[in-house]
């Protein structure tokens, strides 16, 4: 039996995450393809809602990635992003969704490759939890 390929979303900073992914693909690095870039401004941008939102369309993961510590281009808006998602991963046990289908993580836009690496990763965790159950809307009415 073929495993299923994930479904994951990716929530990237324009100017470092976005741009890290864009060097990934100049320089030609290879990564798996299941991923999807929806960029924004930047990762405090991100409403919790949306990943809530994308897992219950039925994406298999999300990543969301910002600038590091002290190089956000909106002063603090990563540290606001770390706070966000740190309790964020609470209502995620709350609610029963597995800790590993959400990634947050810090890129720059010099890390192509190791924005390749980050996507490997969490393609690799992301198909080891299977398909998302939790809740993913009934389609079949």
């Amino acid at each position: 039996m073929k495993v299923k390929e994930p479904k994951i979303v990716a929530f990237l900073c324009n100017w470092c995450s976005y741009a890290g992914a864009d060097l990934a693909g100049v320089s030609r690095i290879q990564y798996p393809p299941n991923i999807r870039v929806i960029r924004v401004p930047c990762s405090s941008r991100v409403n919790p809602l949306f990943i809530l939102k994308a897992l219950q369309e039925g994406v298999d993961g999300v990543l969301v990635a910002g600038c590091h510590p002290g190089d956000c281009h909106y002063i603090s808006g990563n540290y606001l992003a770390r706070r966000k998602f740190t309790i964020f991963k609470n209502l995620l046990d709350y609610l029963g969704i597995e800790k590993d289908r959400v990634h947050f993580t810090w890129i720059s836009a010099a890390e192509g490759a190791r924005f390749a690496e980050i996507v490997k990763e969490v393609t690799e965790r992301v198909k080891k939890l299977g398909p998302v159950k939790r809740l993913v809307k009934n389609r079949s009415a």
